[in-house]
C-alpha cells in the first residue's frame, strides 16, 4: 500500500528556499530603503514569491516524466522568444533581455535554463551514446540557445547553461574518456571565446582582467568588487544591524538588491548571518541530492542533476564574486535576488526536484507489478 504523500514529502527542500526568500525580501527591503525608484521592489518580490511557490506546489505535484514529453515544444518555443528578444527585446542596463508584458518584465534565459536541463535529460534519453560524434545533436541543441544568451549579452546564464549540460554529461555518457573529450572541447571553446574580439563585451574581458588583478582599475570596473568586499568585511561578526550598513544604505554597491543581495547580509547581518544563509542553502542543496539518488529512471537521474547544477552553480559563483573569489558575471543569487524570472524559475526546479522523491515509491510499486 502506497504511503500518503506528505510523509514523503521532501519537507527540507520546500521550506529552505521559502525561508531564504523572506530573509530575501528583507534585505530587499533594507537595500532599498534609501532608493525612491526601487522602494517597491521589496512589495513585488513578495508577489514573485509567492507566485513561485505557488508554481513550485504545482510542479510537485506533476509527474516529472511529462516534462519528457513536453521537451520538443519547450524547447522550440524558448528558442523563438531568444531570437525574439534579439531584435525586439527591451534594454536595460547594457542588455537586450527582457520582454515588456505591462507593468512587468519576462526574462526568456532564465527558465530557459529549466528548459535546456529538460531537453538535454530527454536527447541523452534517446541513446547510449557510444562514440563521441553520436554527441553532435545534444550539444548543438544547447549551443544556439547558448550563443543567442551569450549575445544579449548574458555570460552568466551562458555559464549555467554550460554547468548544467556538464552535470548531465558527467552522469550521461557511458565512460569518462568521452566526457574527458568532452572537457577538451569545453576548454578550448572557452580559450577561444576570452580571445575573439567577437564573443565577448569589451565590459566582460575587463571584468576578467579585474578579476585577476583587483587593483587594475579601482575606481572603474573594479569597483563593484571593491565595494562588495569592503561591505562583506566590515559586517565583522555580528554585522552593524538592519538598515544600518553603510555601503547599503548609502548605495556604494551597485545593484545591491539583485546581484549583489549578499553584500547586504555580509554588512548588516555580520558573518553569522551570511553562515545561516548558507546553512540554508547547504539544506536546500542536500536536500536537491535526494531526488538523484530518488530517481529510478534515466531522465529522472538525469533531470535531478542538472537543476541540482543549475542551483550550486548559481549559489557558489554569485557568493564566490561578492567576496573576490569568482569574477563578476552577473549571476543572481537563487531566492534571494530580487528579480521575478529568476524567482519563479528556481522555484520551478524545486517543485520538479520533488516531484522526483514524490514518485520514488510509485515507480518501485509499478517495477513490482510488472515483475510479478
Amino acid at each position: 500500500m502506497e504511503r500518503p504523500w506528505y510523509t514523503r514529502f521532501n519537507w527540507p527542500l520546500a521550506i529552505a528556499p521559502v525561508l531564504v526568500t523572506l530573509l530575501g525580501i528583507v534585505f530587499i527591503r533594507s537595500a532599498t530603503l534609501h532608493s525612491p525608484y526601487a522602494a517597491d521592489e521589496w512589495r513585488k518580490q513578495l508577489v514573485y514569491g509567492a507566485v513561485g511557490i505557488a508554481m513550485m506546489i504545482g510542479a510537485a505535484f506533476l509527474d516529472y516524466r511529462i516534462w519528457r514529453r513536453w521537451a520538443l515544444p519547450l524547447y522550440i518555443v524558448t528558442l523563438g522568444l531568444l531570437v525574439f528578444i534579439s531584435f525586439k527585446g527591451h534594454s536595460a542596463l547594457g542588455a537586450a533581455r527582457w520582454i515588456a508584458v505591462g507593468p512587468f518584465q519576462f526574462q526568456p534565459s532564465e527558465p530557459a535554463k529549466v528548459v535546456l536541463a529538460i531537453s538535454i535529460a530527454a536527447l541523452l534519453c534517446r541513446s547510449t551514446f557510444q562514440k563521441i560524434q553520436d554527441l553532435w545533436l545534444p550539444l548543438l541543441a544547447v549551443a544556439v540557445p547558448a550563443v543567442l544568451i551569450l549575445k544579449q549579452p548574458d555570460l552568466g546564464t551562458t555559464l549555467v547553461i554550460g554547468a548544467i549540460l556538464t552535470a548531465e554529461l558527467y552522469f550521461g555518457l557511458p565512460n569518462l574518456i568521452d566526457f574527458a573529450l568532452y572537457i577538451g572541447g569545453v576548454v578550448s571553446a572557452a580559450a577561444y571565446v576570452l580571445t575573439s574580439e567577437h564573443m565577448l563585451k569589451p565590459f566582460q574581458r575587463a571584468r576578467l582582467m579585474v578579476f585577476l588583478d583587483p587593483k587594475l582599475d579601482p575606481q572603474g570596473v573594479g569597483y563593484n568588487l571593491k565595494q562588495s568586499k569592503i561591505a562583506v568585511g566590515s559586517g565583522q561578526w555580528f554585522g552593524k544591524g538592519l538598515h544600518h550598513g553603510t555601503q547599503t544604505q548609502l548605495a556604494f554597491v551597485p545593484e545591491n538588491s539583485r546581484d549583489f543581495i549578499f553584500t547586504a547580509v555580509g554588512e548588516e547581518a555580520g558573518f553569522i548571518g551570511a553562515v545561516l544563509l548558507l546553512a540554508l542553502y547547504a539544506i536546500t542543496i542536500g536536500a536537491a541530492m535526494r531526488a538523484v539518488l530518488a530517481a529510478k529512471d534515466r531522465f529522472g537521474v538525469l533531470l535531478a542533476v542538472g537543476l541540482v547544477a543549475m542551483l550550486a552553480f548559481h549559489i557558489i559563483v554569485n557568493v564566490g564574486m561578492t567576496i573576490g573569489i569568482m569574477p563578476i558575471t552577473g549571476i543572481p543569487l537563487p531566492f534571494m535576488s530580487y528579480g521575478g524570472s529568476a524567482l519563479m524559475t528556481d522555484y520551478v526546479a524545486v517543485g520538479i526536484l520533488l516531484n522526483i522523491v514524490l514518485q520514488k515509491d510509485k515507480l518501485v510499486f509499478g517495477d513490482a507489478a510488472r515483475r510479478a
